[in-house]
């Protein structure tokens, strides 16, 4: 009997540790992809408008 719960208690503790392993994976691979998201929109931005530093130096 000692045994079974022993067993069990282990289940559990090893149970809880795989599921912070894969949460902690999504995070990551979340953050990733809207960081990657968010660098790909700003790249696009700036290809867009125009950089008002250069209009300026156009007019002297």
């Amino acid at each position: 009997m000692r045994k079974l719960i022993a067993a069990l208690a282990l289940t559990c503790a090893l149970s809880a540790c795989v599921a912070a392993a894969v949460v902690g994976t999504a995070v990551d691979v979340t953050g990733t992809v809207v960081g990657a998201a968010v660098s790909t929109t700003g790249a696009v931005v700036d290809a867009v408008v125009p950089d008002k530093k250069e209009d300026k130096d156009e007019d002297d």
